[in-house]
């Protein structure tokens, strides 16, 4: 614990969704007061708030995409929507002690790094904070991402990105168009192709999906969990097992890869009918390569005599539909992009560091950080997930946590001492980030031959940490001061 006669860091936390909550949490714990979380939106609770499309859950076990120190027994089922998850953030938000740290409604828009060695954030209301300590606790999964393609602009039905549902416009009896069949549409196709007159799903590429198995938990359950807390802990370890072998099963050469494409593969051929459907579906690429999916409705989905799976991509939109790369015409009075998300967007906000340094300049083609929390000549500015910050075989929530408390520990270093500010020495990112290129192409998700989001359009594979957790927790346990340069008073 902090000891209250140290000096204490005032410290801004950008987003309330699960990583800022959780740094709040971490602060907190370790006697940190004078911070605030900042968000854009009216509650917490990040992207499970922001996005309202049919049929959001998390494809993670509830028990496990929670936080390890506040356990939820009132979880409905195994898997669970939005509405459930935005509750459960509200409510640690507020159990944790964070309300009163919480300025809501309020976008940051600048944060620039001054010669006194504190930060000066901008929203946009206009009003400047200064702050000593940045933790960017922003997600991935807010701005949409477009296809490039003619024509978007001239159709004059009703459009919109999956990130931004408008639920102003009824869909029933619609002809309805899906652009994209990965996270987003496995999960809107089996809503919307209950109301729509007709649906057609636009597949440019298919994605491995495994059965969801979803199951609904019963009062008696829930209050056995009330009772003995130790029995979630329990289903969080076997959970986390089971979990882990997705390490095995995007490594290339693992025999557990071949297990799970055949899992997924035979699921296909019993969950749809249509043979060629069937073969439309089958991934061309290695398990892992593409985000791995879970869905119990999408396939049976497609065999509704109302929905049509078209195995092409996007080429133009009319102004009465869209035309697809193999000349297909569609006529359409509704088109849906479910087609995903700029990840490491870092130009949300404009972050200038020291001698001027653009954060989204830097990070524009080569996302990179220090062991997935801080980037050289940004003094104090930490991520709570950083580019290579997220680990595959376990939940957001175990990596956040890690994270987090590494950047907490940092701080509490600094404590008592003439260290103003911490940035990561140049030798030291470098070295890093060097050992992690040499392990890309041991995964199918950075091989040179996937084409996928984790890859950017200069073959760099900025999302994932290539190792599994006990290799993560390692590199930020081996972590320290001796890593950064201090700057001091």
């Amino acid at each position: 614990m902090a000891n209250s006669e140290t000096r204490s860091f005032r410290v801004a936390i950008i987003g309330a969704g699960p990583a800022g909550i959780g740094a709040g949490h971490e602060l907190l714990k370790q006697g940190f007061k004078e911070f605030t979380i900042f968000d854009a939106l009216d509650a917490p609770g990040g992207t499970w708030h922001l996005h309202s499309y049919p049929g959001l859950a998390c494809d993670v076990w509830a028990h496990s995409y929670s936080f390890s120190y506040a356990p939820n027994p009132e979880w409905s089922a195994n898997f669970v929507e939005a509405a459930e998850i935005q509750s459960y953030l509200a409510r640690c938000a507020s159990e944790f002690g964070l309300n009163p740290h919480m300025q809501l409604n309020t976008r940051v828009t600048r944060a620039h790094y001054q010669d006194n060695n504190t930060w000066l954030l901008q929203t946009s209301t206009g009003e400047n904070h200064e702050f000593d300590v940045v933790i960017n606790a922003m997600g991935n999964q807010h701005t949409p991402l477009y296809p490039n393609v003619p024509g978007m602009d001239s159709f004059t039905g009703e459009s919109w990105h999956a990130t931004r549902w408008n639920n102003d416009v009824d869909l029933t009896g619609k002809r309805v168009l899906i652009v994209g069949s990965a996270a987003s549409a496995v999960q809107i196709v089996p809503e919307v192709a209950k109301i729509a007159g007709h649906l057609t799903v636009l597949q440019r590429s298919a994605n491995w999906i495994m059965p969801r198995n979803w199951k609904e938990y019963t009062p008696s359950q829930q209050r056995r969990w009330r009772r003995f807390p130790f029995l979630m802990s329990l289903i969080r370890k076997i959970q986390g097992t089971m979990m882990g072998q997705v390490e095995h099963a995007v490594t290339l050469g693992h025999n557990r890869m071949g297990q799970f494409e055949k899992v997924a593969t035979k699921f296909i051929d019993r969950s749809v009918d249509d043979p060629k459907v069937r073969e439309a579906l089958a991934p061309d690429s290695r398990y892992g390569c593409k985000r791995g999916l879970v869905s119990d409705d999408f396939y049976p989905a497609l065999n509704r005599d109302n929905v049509d799976l078209v195995h092409a991509g996007l080429r133009e939109v009319t102004a009465d539909g869209a035309i697809t790369d193999n000349g297909t015409k569609l006529e359409v009075d509704v088109i849906i992009y479910c087609t995903g998300y700029r990840i490491l967007d870092f130009d949300r906000i404009e972050v200038i560091g020291q001698n001027g340094k653009n954060l989204a300049n830097l990070m524009a083609d080569n996302p990179r950080a220090h062991k997935g929390i801080a980037m050289p000549g940004f003094p104090n500015y930490f991520f709570a997930i950083g580019p290579n910050g997220l680990v595959l075989n376990v939940p957001y929530f175990k990596t956040a946590e890690k994270s987090l408390s590494t950047i907490v520990r940092l701080l509490t270093e600094m404590q008592g001492s003439d260290v103003t500010a911490i940035s990561a020495k140049p030798e030291a990112f470098d070295h890093y980030n060097d050992w992690m290129a040499d392990r890309f192409g041991s995964f199918s998700w950075g091989a040179s031959d996937c084409n996928s989001y984790y890859r950017n359009a200069s073959g760099h594979a900025p999302f994932l940490f290539p190792g599994n957790f006990k290799e993560y927790c390692r590199s930020q346990d081996e972590g320290g001061l001796h890593e950064y340069e201090l700057i001091k008073t």
